[in-house]
């Protein structure tokens, strides 16, 4: 008869790590924030698919859709929200360079230009948006 024979199985060593490690410095700060505010955009998607869907439904219901809209709580609460996806916005756009190397044959091309093509796109992006509803 074999002896019974079991493989060993090391723990692993893993630290101790506080709830709030975050906190220790400015940079993780700015991360979980940005991280956070994600839950505002995802709100706002929402929001916008309940008003296409309040859309759909009639203009009764639109109206209805924009009455819940015109409290004084829901303009606070939509104000926060602008605030807050701008932030990851520009938190987001910011990190572009870090995130895209693009290169011009052999040369990098600056970090600046790459910023600076983002904030170009986005603000003819938001022109398109603002021509559309405005001309409409």
């Amino acid at each position: 008869m074999r002896p019974a024979y079991e493989l060993y199985r090391p723990r692993w060593y893993r630290r101790r790590m506080p709830i709030f490690w975050w906190l220790r410095k400015p940079a993780y700060v700015w991360f979980i924030c940005r991280e956070l505010t994600s839950l505002a955009v995802a709100y706002a998607a929402l929001l916008l698919l309940v008003a296409v869907a309040a859309l759909g439904r009639g203009e009764a219901a639109w109206e209805g859709f924009l009455a819940r809209l015109a409290s004084p709580f829901a303009i606070a609460v939509h104000g926060a929200l602008l605030a807050a996806v701008l932030f990851h916005t520009l938190t987001w756009l910011h990190l572009a360079p870090k995130a895209m190397v693009v290169r011009l044959g052999r040369r990098r091309l600056p970090d600046g230009a790459v910023l600076a093509g983002h904030y170009l796109g986005w603000a003819a992006a938001s022109a398109l948006v603002a021509w559309s509803l405005l001309a409409g």
